[in-house]
């Protein structure tokens, strides 16, 4: 009798990939022009500062050619896309206020669950606007502002401050989704922590795109003054269609002396999805950034969070996975600039390829001329888990100062037949060694998440074994 080889399935995708529908919800024309831009403005009531940027972002796009460096994206037409999606409601402060399909939405991915459970505070994006937010008291007692970007740039307090900040550390000419994205940008987190606070529990927002062949551009900015900490956690996901979605966001961290930022994002976009969002921090003396990053979603994905050691002492470290099966091109990695002396940043990443899958990794270290006495090490590691999936490793080194440590390692390779044997011989079956040894590929990640999150990981790269062992 003739036995199937076992295989490794997709990821289980049925928690992620459910809609409902838009009734009651106002969509903009699709397509990008000045009206529509203005209109975007016009309905956030916006002050007029803004719209001479959106509309020179807009220029900016226009004038701006595709990049070259990462997959095609010939599938994305920008003239089939909607850019601002409004759902049934407004922003919520009480659950049991919003509408019961949005509501439903966030339940079925466990947030308000985690709410309850240990988080200081949570915001909730569904399509271009937040649909709900809180904050414990206990947070706010502490000074820490945590609440949606546009509400704060209504605050008098706070217009001026992110007037100062809003897209100089990703600005428009950076690259053309950076200008698409500060011309229709919508909703978004503002997160303020004072000197010398330290919040215990997280701070998370969980964007939601449910609207078929529309763009999500939320724009998160945090500022962490010196001697501060926080933890914020970041989730997206969106149901599967038939035509193209995208999400092209921006996270702009600003971490002050002493102090530190842990930022920690799991997205798992659907398949249809092109992801090309752009993160950045910047840190003061001996400030840390910690990113800890896991890709399991979208079609096409470029993403690759960067930080700017700009104070003496500063750190960097990042600690990623991807996984890309069937139909997906993502070409993920870090950059790292050491814009002082004594800095040190640290890259660790694992990747998994399965079913067709390409998986890049792709880093930048630059280390500035007055680097001196810093110190940088990349580490990536990728697994095949068949012979026609693809995994490339491309890093880049630009380094203009004497007395640097620099170091770059890599390791592509499959599941080795010796320890799949090696765990049979102690009594596992084929299915169970293998799902051992990529639980123990991607345990690094996994650790550095909170509980809750963890379990999300672990079930996104749950493998499941069909077949006899033949």
């Amino acid at each position: 009798m003739a036995k199937n080889r076992t295989e490794v399935a997709d990821i289980d995708r049925s928690l992620y990939d459910f809609s409902y529908g838009e009734e009651g919800f106002e969509r903009l024309d699709a397509g990008l022009t000045p009206d529509i831009v203005r209109e975007i403005s016009e309905r956030k009531n916006e002050p007029a500062w803004m719209l001479e940027r959106r509309l020179k972002s807009l220029e900016i796009y226009h004038n701006t050619p595709n990049p070259t460096w990462g997959p095609g994206i010939d599938g994305l037409d920008m003239d089939h896309i909607v850019t601002y999606v409004k759902p049934n409601t407004d922003q919520k402060a009480d659950w049991d206020s919003v509408p019961d399909d949005i509501k439903n939405t966030f339940e079925r991915l466990g947030i308000p669950e985690a709410e309850r459970s240990y988080l200081a505070g949570v915001g909730a994006q569904y399509d271009s606007e937040l649909v709900y937010h809180n904050m414990q008291d206990t947070a706010s007692k502490m000074g820490i502002v945590y609440s949606g970007i546009e509400e704060a740039l209504h605050e008098p307090k706070w217009e001026a401050l992110i007037r100062e900040k809003f897209m100089t550390l990703i600005p428009p000419t950076d690259h053309k989704f950076a200008a698409l994205h500060g011309a229709v940008w919508s909703g978004g987190s503002f997160v303020y922590v004072p000197k010398g606070v330290k919040l215990d529990f997280p701070l998370q927002s969980y964007f939601r795109l449910n609207a078929a062949g529309a763009g999500q551009f939320e724009h998160t900015l945090i500022i962490v003054e010196d001697d501060a900490y926080l933890h914020f956690i970041e989730g997206c996901s969106a149901p599967k269609y038939n035509v193209a979605n995208l999400h092209a966001g921006a996270v702009e961290l600003f971490v002050g002396k002493r102090a530190h930022l842990r930022y920690s994002t799991i997205e798992n976009w659907s398949k249809n999805m092109y992801n090309l969002n752009t993160k950045r921090a910047r840190c003061e003396e001996e400030g840390e950034i910690e990113w800890i990053s896991g890709s399991f979603g979208s079609h096409v994905g470029y993403l690759y969070p960067m930080s700017v050691l700009a104070g003496r002492k500063s750190r960097s470290s990042f600690t990623g996975i991807t996984f890309a099966g069937a139909g997906q091109n993502l070409d993920t990695g870090c950059k790292v600039v050491l814009g002082a002396p004594d800095t040190t940043a640290t890259v660790e990443t694992k990747s998994i390829s399965k079913g067709g899958g390409i998986s890049t990794f792709r880093s930048s270290i630059v280390a500035t001329p007055a680097a001196e006495g810093s110190a940088a090490s990349v580490s990536c590691q990728s697994l095949m888990l068949d012979d026609i999936s693809r995994s490339d490793t491309i890093p880049a080194m630009d380094i203009r100062a004497k007395n640097v440590d620099i170091g770059h390692e890599a390791t592509i390779g499959r599941i080795g037949d010796d320890k799949v044997f090696y765990l049979m011989s102690r009594g596992m079956s084929e299915e169970e060694a293998r799902t051992m040894i990529v639980n123990g590929f991607a345990n690094p990640v996994s650790k550095e998440l909170p509980l809750e999150y963890a379990v999300e990981m672990n079930n996104l790269i749950k493998l499941e074994m069909e077949g006899a062992i033949g």
